[in-house]
């Protein structure tokens, strides 16, 4: 959860903190704290350009794969939530239907100045988004979920502040896509042949009765070789069955750290809206190194 609200306000803090600081030097009016105030600014902008610059890279590096070509590994994909029933959850402040919620109350008591946090959450459930060339289930645990739906509202001394994403909107997802069952089915003959043979021997009236070709009442090595052969061709038979199934398609935190972004806008406007960010944190950066050495 706490990625999430990073990425959210990581913004509004970093351009709080510039007039913040600057406030602080054009009220002090002190060479010293106005170099050790620059220098604040110039580690706040480097960090903030740095990770706004990482999104641009990372949004712009990855050509959208439709969900029905999408090769195993990182990759973007941007269509619908789904609409279906079983798709959605309700939020507990509101009881409003959506796919995903997180969700922050405050209170503040009759002598108190600021809102106080008492409680908080965040959806844990899949959700499932489609492009018309089929559809993937979404694990939004660990993931920033950037630009959701917010709401505030007030009941008495009591905040609460919701933020959503709804079903049969635009959902672009970055992440680790993985196929599971249909034809990245892992399968073992071996293992699976044994299990098969097991369980005929389980079953002695039945095995005699298939296999015991002279009828002596005993299964000979011959006889088990034969056994042997015909669990091969099932299992082959089993396998080729569940490799010609459609495979459930999954989006989820990419294994080696690397982001898992879930945003309500398209990959283009979210570029563009990092990228100029990453001017602004840039520019800011630049001032402040040719500020820093003017003193």
């Amino acid at each position: 959860m706490l990625s999430g609200v990073r990425a959210h306000y990581i913004e509004a803090i970093t351009s709080a903190s510039y007039l913040g600081i600057l406030a602080f030097v054009l009220y002090s009016q002190n060479q010293s704290s106005a170099v050790i105030s620059l220098v604040l600014v110039a580690a706040i902008s480097l960090f903030a350009w740095a990770s706004t610059y990482k999104r641009v890279r990372a949004i712009a590096d990855i050509a959208t794969s439709r969900i029905g070509s999408a090769a195993q590994g990182y990759v973007e994909l941007y269509g619908r939530a789904s609409v279906d029933a079983d798709n959605l959850i309700k939020s507990p402040l509101s009881g409003m239907s959506c796919i995903w919620f997180r969700y922050w109350v405050y209170t503040k008591g009759s002598g108190d100045r600021e809102w106080r946090e008492t409680a908080k959450g965040v959806s844990h459930s899949t959700f499932e988004i489609k492009d018309g060339t089929g559809s993937s289930v979404v694990d939004p645990d660990d993931a920033e979920v950037l630009f959701p739906d917010r709401r505030v509202s007030y009941q008495g001394n009591y905040k609460h502040v919701e933020e959503m994403l709804f079903a049969g909107g635009s959902i672009y997802v970055l992440g680790e896509f993985s196929t599971i069952g249909g034809a990245n089915s892992v399968l073992s003959v071996k293992e699976d042949v044994s299990a098969l043979l097991t369980e005929w021997k389980n079953d002695p009236v039945q095995l005699k009765k298939r296999f015991d070709l002279d009828g002596n009442g005993e299964i000979d090595l011959q006889e088990w070789e034969l056994a042997r052969r015909v669990a091969i061709r099932e299992v082959e038979k089993q396998h080729r069955a569940i490799r010609a199934e459609t495979g459930v398609h999954i989006m989820r935190a990419p294994r080696d750290g690397r982001l898992f972004l879930i945003s309500s806008m398209s990959p283009q406007k979210l570029r563009q809206r990092y990228q100029l960010w990453s001017y602004f944190h840039l520019a800011v950066l630049i001032v402040t190194i040719g500020a820093f050495f003017w003193l």
